[in-house]
C-alpha cells in the first residue's frame, strides 16, 4: 500500500494535535517522520508514531517542551530537553551546532533529559544540507548485552556521520547493534527472518529469528566487542558532556520500548572546506572502482540507494504497513 507524502505528513500532524502537541511542533516531528518514510526508513519513520502517542499519553514525552541552554562556553553548549518532542529537540539543537561552526568552524551541543529522536541520520543530512559535515549518537536505554554478558546492561546508541557532496551528502547511520531495535521490529511486521544473525536465542545462540531477538533482548554487538566497548565509551562522553543520566539510569530491566525517555544526544557540525567535494569524489571514484567480490553486482557508497528510493517514493508514493497506517487513521 503506498500513500503520498503530504497525505502521511497530515495525518500525522493532526494526530499530534489531537493529542496537545501545538501546531509548530506538530508539523516539525510530522515532517521528521514523513520524510524519513520517504527517505526509506520506514522503521523509524511512521512505524514510530504509534509509540510516539502512546508516550505522550504515558507522560514521559512533554510535547511543548522547548529545550533550554544550561551553559555555553565558546563552541560547547550543553542543553536540558526538558523531555520535550525527541526528534524536535534534535532539529533544534542540530541547528544550534551549525550555527556555532558558521562562527568557530566547529561547534557542539550536548543535549540531556531529551526523548528518542527517531531517525539519527536526518540530522547529519540537516547539517550537510547546510554546508557543515556532521557527527551525532544519542544514548538509549539497556537494550543490549556488554561483551560477555548475559543480559542488556548497555545502549545500542546509534551514531551518525555524514559529510556534504554536492547537492547530496554521504551519510552513515548505524546502531551498536547489527540490528537496530526498528530494523528487527521491521522483520517481525514482513514475517522474514534476518539476513544474517542479529541476536542471541534463550540458549544463548546466535539466531536470525526477530521474535525471538526481541524477546531475549540480546542483540548482537557490531563487530562483537568492538561495538560494546564503543557503546561504551559513547555513553561515557555523553553523561559527561551533557551531565544527563547514562544508560543504566535509563528505563530498566523490566521496562518496554515504550519506557525509554530522558536520553543524551552529542550534535556536532564542522563547517566543510571549499575542496570537500573533489576529495569525496576521489574516495567514491576508488572505491567504485574495486573489483567485485563473488556474488555483488555493484559496489554503493554509505547512503547511495536512498536517493533513489525518495525518488521512486515521491513518484509512486510511500509504502505503509496497513495494519500500522489504520492504526495511526484511528487513533
Amino acid at each position: 500500500m503506498r500513500i503520498s507524502y503530504d497525505e502521511l505528513y497530515q495525518v500525522m500532524k493532526d494526530r499530534l494535535v489531537k493529542y496537545g502537541t501545538n501546531n509548530e511542533i506538530a508539523g516539525m516531528c510530522a515532517h521528521n517522520l514523513a520524510e524519513t518514510s520517504l527517505c526509506g526508513v520506514y522503521s523509524h519513520g511512521l512505524n514510530r508514531f504509534p509509540r510516539i502517542i502512546s508516550m505522550i499519553k504515558k507522560g514521559y514525552i512533554k510535547p511543548n517542551n522547548l529545550p533550554e541552554c544550561v551553559s555555553s562556553l565558546g563552541a560547547l553548549e550543553v542543553w536540558d530537553g526538558r523531555l520535550g518532542m525527541g526528534n524536535t529537540n534534535a532539529v533544534f539543537c542540530m541547528d544550534r551546532a551549525v550555527k556555532m561552526a558558521k562562527k568557530n568552524s566547529i561547534g557542539c551541543v550536548a543535549l540531556r533529559n531529551t526523548n528518542h529522536w527517531q531517525r539519527g541520520g536526518a540530522f547529519g543530512i540537516q547539517a550537510a544540507t547546510a554546508g557543515c559535515a556532521a557527527i551525532c549518537w544519542t544514548t538509549t536505554m539497556p537494550n543490549m548485552p556488554v561483551w560477555g554478558g548475559a543480559v542488556r546492561r548497555v545502549g545500542n546508541n546509534p551514531l551518525i556521520f555524514c559529510v556534504p557532496y554536492g547537492e547530496s551528502w554521504v551519510l552513515f547511520d548505524g546502531a551498536m547493534t547489527q540490528f537496530s531495535y526498528g530494523a528487527i521490529e521491521s522483520a517481525q511486521l514482513a514475517g522474514r527472518q534476518l539476513p544474517v544473525a542479529g541476536g542471541y536465542d534463550e540458549r544463548g545462540e546466535l539466531t536470525t529469528d526477530p521474535d525471538v531477538i526481541a524477546k531475549t533482548w540480546r542483540a548482537l554487538p557490531i563487530g562483537f566487542w568492538k561495538g560494546s566497548g564503543l557503546s561504551v565509551l559513547m555513553d561515557m562522553m555523553a553523561s559527561i558532556l551533557s551531565g544527563g543520566k547514562p544508560v543504566c539510569e535509563i528505563g530498566g530491566l523490566g521496562n518496554t520500548p515504550e519506557d525509554e525517555y530522558g536520553m543524551n544526544q552529542i550534535f556536532i557540525a564542522i563547517e566543510a572546506n571549499t575542496d570537500a567535494v573533489k576529495t569525496i569524489d576521489a574516495i567514491i571514484a576508488d572505491i567504485k572502482a574495486s573489483p567485485l567480490a563473488e556474488g555483488a553486482s555493484e559496489i554503493r557508497y554509505p547512503s547511495e540507494r536512498e536517493k533513489y528510493v525518495r525518488e521512486e517514493n515521491i513518484k509512486l508514493g510511500i509504502p505503509v504497513d496497513e495494519c500500522i497506517w489504520d492504526t495511526v487513521k484511528n487513533l
